[in-house]
């Protein structure tokens, strides 16, 4: 499944990149899946993603919980809980 993921704020200067296209394992398939998947990347994907972090994720543009299941082609963003324009 394919996947498009969107990082904002300190988040996206944490990891270095706004936007990333995203083929999903088998098995992944919430965002907290997805975001267990980014953290094991380790480095500063784990400082800014990892456990403990304050984060909101959407998908498809409405804000949405950790369990929200991901389907193909879906948009999943993750920023923290207040940004700046």
């Amino acid at each position: 499944m394919n996947v498009t993921l969107k990082f904002f704020a300190s988040v996206r200067e944490a990891v270095g990149t706004s936007t990333e296209m995203l083929e999903l394992p088998a098995g992944v398939d919430t965002v907290a899946a997805i975001r267990a998947l980014l953290v094991a990347r380790g480095g500063a994907w784990e400082q800014a993603l990892g456990e403990g972090r304050a984060l909101r994720m959407a998908c498809n543009q409405v804000m949405c919980q950790p369990e929200t299941v991901v389907k193909e082609g879906a948009e999943v963003a993750f920023f923290p809980p207040v940004t700046g324009g």
